[in-house]
């Protein structure tokens, strides 16, 4: 009885990986492209304006 109890600690992490991998590969609402060109037009604005002090 006893070596049963213990394959249910492996099987029960097994299951819980099953659930955990489901849940991490889940499809998630795309956000599109715009927060990222945004944030790439303020870098290249930071960087093409000129030195100052140096």
């Amino acid at each position: 009885m006893g070596a049963l109890v213990w394959l249910l600690i492996p099987l029960s992490a097994g299951i819980g990986a099953g659930l955990w991998g489901s849940w991490a590969n889940r499809t998630r609402k795309a956000r599109g492209d715009g927060p990222e060109l945004d944030g790439y037009a303020r870098f290249r604005a930071a960087m093409e304006k000129p030195q100052s002090g140096t």
